[in-house]
């Protein structure tokens, strides 16, 4: 009989239950600022994922849906590896909601106050911050234009783009715009115009973002293969360093999205996050 601990971290409890029953995958529903997830924890077993079956848990209507799909699984380097599913199917290197939430997750199961995790991206360190909040190092972000990518030598600084955008590498391209106020974009028609312009050889996420006060950005985000979200990590990175580069901000910086605020410092050993996390359910997921 589990007890009253294990039933509020239902996720190891039913994943104990259905190991051995390949019908079923377990998941785990969590957010970071309404950037919602979903966690499937293959540490120890063969990988269950597929394009296939990200879309189809993704479909709001017909599945769970989600931002992006979370996988966990062990890693020979540190505590754990993460792999991110984006709603259309692709994969992300990064996801830096998704990665504290996870850090999250685990240090609450092993209660560890620090992990390593490795991504695409590289090797990440998460903490606990305190007062319920996770931070993770998000590496240093990628100003190059063959790292970020972008298909041509140019100034990352000032895009050839309308609005002279700033592109920034997080593991992730980045493309983001300054504009008097954040809000009054349209968000849906601008962003998915820009993913898929011809300077971004891996389509891009799109920030807009207006100063609002010292050090405070205010910021909306249409992520690469997803669309509007209410929260994007690996964006508010992108924007805080775009900012500080730009000059219009130090390198400690408030970022209020849609769905809260993240405090972003970028540091000498990378651009840290910090924020909340939230669990939202349990579930498992019929394969067949």
């Amino acid at each position: 009989m589990p007890s009253r601990l294990d039933m509020c971290r239902g996720f190891v409890y039913i994943a104990a239950m259905t190991q051995t029953d390949h019908t079923f995958l377990p998941f785990r529903k969590m957010h970071g600022l309404g950037n919602d997830f979903v966690v499937v924890d293959e540490r120890g077993a063969a990988p269950r994922v597929t394009a296939t079956l990200a879309q189809a848990i993704a479909d709001r209507h017909r599945g769970v849906g989600f931002d992006q799909l979370a996988v966990i699984s062990d890693s020979a380097t540190a505590d754990l590896h993460l792999t991110f599913w984006n709603s259309d199917g692709s994969t992300a290197a990064a996801c830096g909601n998704a990665t504290r939430c996870i850090a999250r997750l685990v240090m609450d199961q092993t209660g560890q106050n620090a992990l390593t995790i490795t991504t695409a991206r590289g090797t990440l360190q998460a903490k606990d911050a305190g007062g319920g909040l996770t931070a993770v190092n998000m590496g240093q972000p990628q100003l190059d234009w063959q790292e970020i990518p972008l298909c041509e030598q140019m100034d990352t600084l000032h895009l050839p783009i309308d609005g002279t955008p700033v592109a920034t590498g997080m593991g992730n391209p980045h493309c983001t715009f300054f504009v008097a106020d954040a809000a009054a974009v349209d968000l849906a028609k601008r962003g998915a115009l820009i993913e898929h312009h011809p300077l971004f050889p891996q389509r891009t996420n799109v920030q807009f973002a207006s100063l609002i006060g010292p050090d405070h950005l205010r910021m909306r985000v249409w992520e690469r293969g997803v669309g509007v979200t209410l929260a994007s990590g690996s964006s508010s990175c992108a924007v805080a360093v775009a900012a500080a580069r730009r000059g219009l901000t130090g390198r400690a910086v408030t970022i209020t999205l849609d769905g809260g605020d993240l405090a972003i410092d970028w540091r000498e050993d990378g651009v840290w996050m910090t924020g909340p996390t939230a669990y939202v359910f349990d579930g498992q997921w019929r394969l067949s």
